[in-house]
């Protein structure tokens, strides 16, 4: 016979426990959010080729068509993540996936640049919403004890959606035509935002902080601890009081604005970096005299290091903290990111090296993430998170342009590499920083 507990602490209770089936499976439903996110957020460079030949436009009109996707990205997460802790992860989840899925179908039927770019920017203000709701469900249906490892792993969608969109459209474009992945990239997120409503619970902490359905909370923790005894008359807590006012505000709240204002100058600084080196390294290799399979390869291994990396890094994080990781490898980063750039590297240092790259600096963005989702409170993780990426987003845009820009000035291959270092080591301050005040890194491994 169980024996009623009067106060339960939600958030120990995940800690505690084993990692159950319901767990796995909200951890799973959340990953293939991501890796939809993934997909369809490179789906316009998968497609683009196809497009140029069939309308006979020029290459360089499809730019603003990638700006506006990236804008709307930023916009959205900005967005977004606010509503998300007002009225829950759990819908705003399920509202963006069916939305940028009715954007995706709706542009497998465009027929001009200008509705390209209206509808690729509508479809990025749904994509923005994905990641800070995603990462923020993840860290608070996981134990602490791997916590950073189930968030990094559910992050990594996006880098394995990316590969498997490019995968797909080989397959697609050449047999139904280019409007064929767009179709696919809208109808898979349609039939994942159905299952999601009817599979998904919402975050139990947020419910408890906001004072609202008990019976669903009670659900959620028999399911995973079937030993509690939770009654109607149970007190379910979490750490941490709600929060008033505009989330974003409080973010600059409660010995916060230090730790938000380094987490976004990392996030923007890493994103420029990250973004920088998937347009335009290939690109550079091609011009440095390699052929254009070898330039292909290497933008591979840059991504696959990125793999590597966050599978490698979410385990050390959980075992040794943040920033005991994070501090060498974006210092490593930049020691590697130059090398890339010095004349006669040879073939197999040049894989090395950038592969080294992509662990530190792809692999190192779902650990920002997780930091920034471990960090906050409950009332604030979707707007922390998402304020991190949306600020960051705008070094995705700032990385290819400054990149271009330096490229036509016809900088030198090793003055450029020499320059984009430079944000990595930038990172590395930030971080450093960050772990010189110790009540801020034990908050961020304390936090739920």
């Amino acid at each position: 016979m169980f024996k009623p507990q009067p106060t339960i602490d939600v958030s120990a209770v995940v800690d505690t426990s084993r990692l159950s089936t319901f767990q796995i499976w909200i951890l799973l439903l959340t990953g293939l959010t991501v890796i939809i996110d993934g997909f369809d957020v490179q789906s316009m460079g998968f497609v683009a080729p196809a497009i140029i030949q069939a309308w006979g436009v020029d290459k360089a009109a499809l730019g603003p068509v990638f700006g506006a996707g990236l804008l709307g990205m930023l916009l959205g997460s900005l967005a977004f993540s606010v509503v998300a802790d007002k009225v829950g992860r759990r819908p705003v989840l399920i509202w963006a996936t069916l939305a940028f899925a009715l954007c995706m179908l709706a542009t497998s039927q465009a027929t001009s640049i200008t509705q390209l770019l209206g509808l690729r920017f509508a479809t990025g203000v749904g994509l923005g919403a994905i990641m800070p709701n995603a990462m923020a469900l993840a860290s608070e249906f996981s134990p602490k004890r791997k916590r950073v490892t189930l968030m990094m792993l559910v992050s990594s969608g996006f880098t394995v959606g990316a590969v498997l969109g490019g995968l797909i459209s080989a397959v697609l474009i050449p047999a139904w035509g280019w409007q064929s992945v767009f179709i696919v990239g809208g109808i898979v997120p349609m039939v994942l935002a159905i299952l999601m409503f009817l599979q998904m619970p919402e975050s139990m902490q947020f419910l408890v902080v906001r004072g609202v359905r008990h019976d669903r909370v009670a659900a959620c923790l028999r399911r995973i601890d079937p030993s509690l005894a939770v009654t109607p008359d149970t007190h379910l807590v979490v750490p941490g009081a709600r929060q008033g006012g505009v989330p974003v505000l409080e973010l600059f709240r409660g010995g916060r604005a230090r730790m938000t204002l380094l987490l976004w100058a990392v996030n923007f600084m890493n994103l420029l970096n990250l973004y920088f080196l998937s347009n335009w390294l290939p690109t550079i290799v091609k011009s440095a005299g390699l052929p254009t399979s070898a330039a292909v390869l290497v933008g591979t291994a840059l991504q696959i290091g990125g793999v590597v990396g966050t599978l490698a890094m979410g385990p050390a994080i959980d075992r040794i903290g943040f920033f005991k990781v994070l501090v060498p490898a974006f210092l490593l980063a930049a020691v590697t990111i130059a090398t890339i750039g010095q004349p006669g590297l040879p073939l197999g240092l040049l894989f090395l090296v950038v592969g080294i790259t992509g662990i530190c600096i792809i692999g190192g963005q779902p650990a920002v993430n997780a930091l920034a989702a471990t960090y906050y409170p409950t009332s604030l993780r979707s707007t922390g998170v998402g304020w991190s990426l949306g600020v960051g987003r705008v070094g995705s845009i700032v990385g290819p342009v400054v990149g271009g820009e330096l490229i036509r000035l016809n900088w030198s291959n090793a003055d450029l590499f020499l320059a984009v270092a430079v944000p990595a080591v930038i990172s590395a301050l930030m971080l450093f920083l960050m772990a010189r005040r110790p009540h801020l890194a034990i908050h961020a491994s304390a936090a739920q």
